[in-house]
């Protein structure tokens, strides 16, 4: 049914940054359909515009990044094994989240990271790897034309993924790439907009396992508790 599966932190649907972000990229990963945009004045672009490339992955931080499912597994296998595993864990903090921009794109990432946060994020990522299909040549040498340091090309030969482990650096995006007068009014606009939403720190208390439909957008699956 889904062309790869993924796992992501995305706030809880009753949380106001979940209905902000849905709005904002266009794309509501809960629900699986678009949304309308907000409209928000000082743009230095239209909001679809801005948002068209994070708009199909929906607000979300990448714990697992995308993979296409091994054919020795079965998509039910992966989401029992993601439900065991989930109930081993015990939940940890994200802590607050504030705007900032990585390289030419505008992203949400933790004010002070826990060191906790990233030892799990790494655990799952190893965890769930022997679930993800092979990478074909093609798809390798794609990932490798991202200008990668030694290091990160050593860890996408390992786990499919060049910004994993030591070079895991959580956050979730917002925008595509951006000209620097861009991103300046950009995020004047986004900490208007987002400061109601970012008052309390985040928790990782659940793992959502989404799957990427037809039309290249991802729906959320199943959230899964952690429980330990």
């Amino acid at each position: 049914m889904y062309q790869r599966y993924a796992v992501y932190f995305t706030p809880p649907s009753d949380h106001s940054l979940a209905a902000f972000g849905a709005g904002w990229l266009g794309w509501d990963i809960v629900a699986g359909e678009p949304v309308r945009h907000p409209r928000l004045d000082g743009l230095p672009l239209p909001v679809e515009e801005i948002t068209a490339t994070p708009r199909r992955y929906g607000l979300h931080g990448t714990l697992k990044a995308p993979f296409v499912l091994n054919p020795d597994f079965s998509a039910t296998e992966l989401v029992e094994t993601v439900r065991g595993y989930a109930k081993q864990q015990e939940p940890v903090e994200i802590g607050l989240l504030e705007l900032d921009s990585i390289k030419q794109f505008i992203a949400l990432r933790p004010a002070d990271p826990d060191p906790a946060f990233g030892a799990l994020v790494g655990d799952i990522v190893m965890a769930l790897d022997r679930f993800r299909a092979p990478m074909g040549p093609q798809e390798l040498q794609r990932r490798r034309s991202a200008n990668l340091s030694p290091r990160q090309d050593e860890l996408l030969r390992l786990w499919g993924y060049p910004y994993v482990l030591d070079e895991f650096r959580f956050h979730v995006t917002l925008t595509g790439s951006l000209s620097d007068n861009q991103q300046a009014q950009t995020r004047e606009v986004l900490e208007m907009a987002l400061e109601p939403h970012l008052k309390r720190p985040f928790m990782l208390n659940e793992l959502c396992l989404c799957g990427q439909l037809e039309n290249g957008c991802f729906k959320l699956i199943e959230r899964v508790p952690l429980r330990g």
